[in-house]
């Protein structure tokens, strides 16, 4: 169920096209230095003042705090019957999406409006085509779910959002690395170098995913009734 948000930006459907596209991204530099609002609608309102479109600038950390949020509904819904095989499958499903926007964050180019090639004012964009390339490499490149998994250790979260924004934060601080190996043909004829580039963002991704699972888990044992 992971693959299921990059479905909702279906071009046939429009309206859920239009809301969902921002849920993948963030671009940093467009906050002009400005922290996150942990709040979604303050965070629209941060965006508009600073004389920029909510929709172009992105809105990923919310849609995964979010998923995070109703995976936690759903396990503690869960708890109350642990048998039943609808509330099970649930929380597959939430999980999977949830899966979705912590591997957004782990990758660069969701974290930059230079997300398909650096940006030149009245130019073509610089190396057009390395998003693709780049999200391609583990499937294209033999990144098995073994390498990815192998010697990974949890930490438990303390604070779901702060931990959410390191993990942003540590992911744009590779943007250059990234455009460096791109230039060298990396993405596209792989060397250790490159390799072990993006094996380590999977892994910081499968990370990043097991422990807010985890966390959510911990979370719905005091959740109080919905209803």
């Amino acid at each position: 169920m992971a693959g299921d948000p990059d479905l909702w930006k279906n071009p046939g459907t429009k309206h859920l096209r239009a809301s969902e596209g921002p849920e993948h991204f963030l671009d940093l530099e467009d906050l002009g230095g400005n922290e996150i609002p942990e709040d979604r609608y303050q965070a629209i309102q941060l965006i508009i003042r600073l004389g920029k479109k909510p929709e172009k600038v992105g809105l990923l950390p919310h849609a995964l705090m979010d998923s995070y949020e109703k995976l936690a509904c759903c396990f503690h819904d869960l708890r109350e019957k642990p048998d039943d095989p609808v509330r099970r499958w649930r929380c597959l499903v939430y999980a999977g999406v949830l899966a979705h926007y912590a591997g957004d964050c782990a990758m660069p180019l969701h974290t930059t409006r230079d997300y398909d090639g650096r940006i030149r004012e009245g130019k073509p964009p610089l190396q057009k085509g390395i998003h693709a390339r780049l999200d391609a490499f583990p499937e294209k490149h033999g990144i098995s779910v073994e390498d990815i998994a192998k010697g990974l250790k949890l930490e438990a979260v303390e604070n779901p959002w702060t931990r959410l924004l390191s993990e942003f934060r540590s992911s744009h601080r590779l943007v250059d690395e990234a455009y460096r190996l791109d230039q060298m043909g990396g993405f596209q004829e792989p060397g250790p170098e490159s390799r072990a580039f993006v094996l380590g963002r999977c892994k910081a991704a499968a990370k990043f995913t097991a422990e807010l699972w985890v966390a959510a888990w911990e979370k719905s044992k005091n959740l109080p009734k919905p209803y």
